[in-house]
């Protein structure tokens, strides 16, 4: 069942789960465009980074250079062109991390449209780490063991003429035409939807976000 939270109220829960002595690790998923991302950083920086950091999974797609070479540029996004071990493996450094110990996270640039190794610093004692990511919840290769790591995870579920509308203008926004921002929102991204979507039931919360925007 989808529930409809103010933006404010989803901070306010996303606080409550970390403790100063306690690691936790709050995922946040949904299909392109649900505005995982902006939900992320709303409580982020809301929070400040002595109590959350984000850790986007975007920071594990494949580069362009691998892409190209299995054929699968013209799908970036699609589930086989994620690192999925690679997520997984950070996730579960993170959940262990040892007092003192900094751990290097990637993120994403969109403007390049690749991953940047390195670039977010998570240090032990920030309680709340929040990913949030198309797949945290697939059943398929690692996928499972990243869920594992998480203590709590939300699925995004916005009305879909909505999420197509933000989903091409962010297209737009990187460089796309409106006929190609179009074209890949209603089909490789429509794709990866209908895919997500089938493991929404598989979530802590299934949230439906009012001020989003």
């Amino acid at each position: 069942m989808t529930t409809a939270v103010p933006i404010e109220e989803l901070v306010e829960i996303a606080a409550s789960l970390g403790t100063p002595r306690t690691r936790i690790i709050l995922g946040i998923t949904g299909a392109p465009g649900a505005g995982k991302s902006t939900l992320g950083h709303r409580i982020v920086d809301a929070l400040g980074p002595d109590k959350a950091v984000l850790v986007p999974m975007d920071g594990f797609h494949l580069a362009n250079v691998v892409l190209l070479e299995k054929g699968l540029r013209q799908v970036k996004g699609a589930i086989e062109t994620f690192d999925d071990a690679g997520y997984a493996s950070l996730l579960h450094r993170i959940r262990d991390q040892k007092p003192g110990e900094v751990i290097y996270a990637p993120s994403f640039n969109r403007d390049l449209e690749e991953p940047i190794a390195g670039s977010i610093t998570v240090h032990a004692d920030v309680p709340l780490v929040v990913t949030e990511g198309n797949y945290l919840l697939a059943e398929n290769g690692a996928w499972p063991s990243a869920r594992d790591c998480l203590t709590e995870s939300w699925f995004l579920d916005p009305e879909q003429d909505d999420r197509h509308d933000w989903l091409i203008t962010r297209h737009m926004d990187y460089g796309k035409t409106a006929e190609g921002a179009r074209h890949w929102a209603l089909g490789s991204d429509e794709d990866n939807a209908k895919l997500i979507k089938a493991t929404a039931y598989r979530a802590d919360r299934v949230i439906q976000i009012q001020g989003l925007i």
